[in-house]
């Protein structure tokens, strides 16, 4: 038969596909500060990890987690006032100017002196790495508050030894600096004239040849030399005139008959 081949080698193809990966949820020990008080508190935390990271490129890594047995975190009596927001860390290592991955959740309505409840759905973390190279992912801190600087509830792992290391490669893939749109003087033809076709900057854009003047004009009449200041061509042309009588003069007392 020829399914048979055709599904497995489509289990094949998609064999090799780069995937995020789910990794089984492990129990780590929280400890919080909750008001003056720490408490106790065990989530289990299941990390999905992306199979392959790209320099330059938003990656995300999913975060899930659940209490674990009768361990919960509990709001203080005092209750928490305002829109609380939960926010997930996850820690990186081994990879240069890559530590962390941050991600934030709605919880709801937080009741004093009751548990306060985790997200039902997965938390998406979001990083960029900036340099190549293998590490590990690791899960973090996790805050309560208006806002992840404004820390109502701290909790921090106390069994840092013990936790789950996920490793992450980081490519080269095709990520790259922005660069910008905005053409530049080789780019396009410049408008503006520059030194070399105008002469010194803030001139009024004439070349030397339009600034030259054009020679003086003789007044009285044209400058080929008729009237008024004879010019160079004047000048010229009746020193001409005068070498041709002088020459006819002379040819007709050449042809003159001598007398006998």
């Amino acid at each position: 038969m020829r399914v048979l081949p055709a599904v497995l080698s489509a289990a094949a193809v998609f064999s090799v596909l780069p995937v995020p990966a789910a990794h089984a949820a492990a129990p780590i020990q929280y400890s919080c500060t909750v008001g003056g008080a720490t408490q106790q508190v065990s989530i289990d935390v299941e990390l999905t990890v992306p199979a392959q990271a790209e320099v330059n490129e938003e990656l995300t890594i999913g975060w899930t987690g659940s209490y674990a047995g009768d361990s919960e975190l509990v709001a203080p009596a005092t209750g928490l006032e305002g829109d609380i927001k939960m926010y997930v860390s996850a820690g990186i290592s081994g990879i240069t100017g890559f530590t962390s991955a941050t991600g934030v959740a709605e919880i709801g309505t937080v009741i004093p002196g009751e548990p306060i409840v985790l997200p039902s759905t997965r938390v998406e973390l979001k990083t960029t790495p900036r340099n190549t190279g293998t590490g590990k992912v690791h899960a973090a801190s996790i805050n309560f508050g208006l806002t992840n600087t404004d820390r109502l509830i701290k909790c921090t792992p106390s069994d840092t030894a013990t936790r789950t290391e996920y490793p992450i490669t980081v490519g080269t893939g095709q990520g790259s600096p922005t660069t910008s749109s905005t053409p530049t003087a080789d780019d396009t033809e410049s408008t503006t004239p520059t030194p070399d076709e105008t002469g010194e900057t803030g001139d009024t854009g004439e070349t030397e040849d339009a600034e030259e003047t054009p020679a003086e004009v003789p007044s009285g009449g044209a400058d080929t030399g008729g009237g008024g200041l004879a010019g160079p061509d004047g000048r010229a042309l009746m020193g001409i005139g005068l070498v041709i009588l002088l020459a006819a003069l002379t040819g007709l007392r050449l042809r003159r008959p001598r007398r006998t």
